[in-house]
């Protein structure tokens, strides 16, 4: 069946005005969120009554670093100055608590390149301070914060010869959505 020239017209039209609006669509659309979320002025809010929030990356002993700020309240009480290197990996460069800034001449790795997986492990630090992390599985968990499946990762720390365990349930693009330390409490995300 032939179209009319004058209908095949309007047709191509049609066809190179969608394509039109897909282009300024997609130049519009929101870049992806990050598989790990430091995005300047992120906030989690948790059922302990803490709050996390991403500051701007600053420079810090010639290191690019991003704070996230642990405050219950308005107040301040701890911030993590944390690597967020191009491969992807997420590094804990230094802390401050308390007006002291705590160092880590070997960086401590809290997350490798993404995307995670069960089975995945890394370790990092030295001698003193290390971290030894693990993806132990995938968990369905239901919050008032919403229903996620996260990736459980267990965490030894270990300090002054002294060993702490957590897990953390993490959603990629989302975050840390509860934490449950080695004497069973837990906190969870609440928004």
């Amino acid at each position: 069946m032939n179209a009319s020239p004058s209908l095949r017209f309007a047709a191509r039209r049609v066809l190179a005005l969608a394509a039109l609006t897909a282009l300024v669509g997609a130049q519009g659309a929101a870049p992806p969120r990050p598989y790990y979320p430091y995005l300047p002025g992120e906030r989690w809010t948790y059922s302990s009554g803490e709050s996390q929030v991403v500051g701007a990356s600053v420079v810090h002993r010639g290191v690019k670093v991003t704070p996230v700020s642990h405050q219950y309240g308005s107040t301040t009480y701890t911030q993590d100055l944390l690597e967020l290197r191009a491969d992807g990996s997420v590094w804990l460069r230094g802390v401050n608590a308390g007006g002291r800034l705590t160092w880590f001449t070997a960086p401590l790795n809290v997350y490798p390149p993404g995307p995670l997986s069960p089975g995945m492990a890394w370790t990092s630090g030295s001698s003193t301070f290390r971290l030894a992390s693990h993806v132990t599985g995938m968990s369905a968990l239901r919050l008032s914060a919403g229903t996620f499946n996260a990736l459980s990762i267990r965490t030894d720390t270990t300090a002054g010869g002294r060993v702490s365990t957590q897990t953390t349930y993490f959603v990629p693009t989302l975050g840390i959505v509860r934490y449950l330390a080695g004497d069973g409490s837990v906190v969870d995300l609440q928004r």
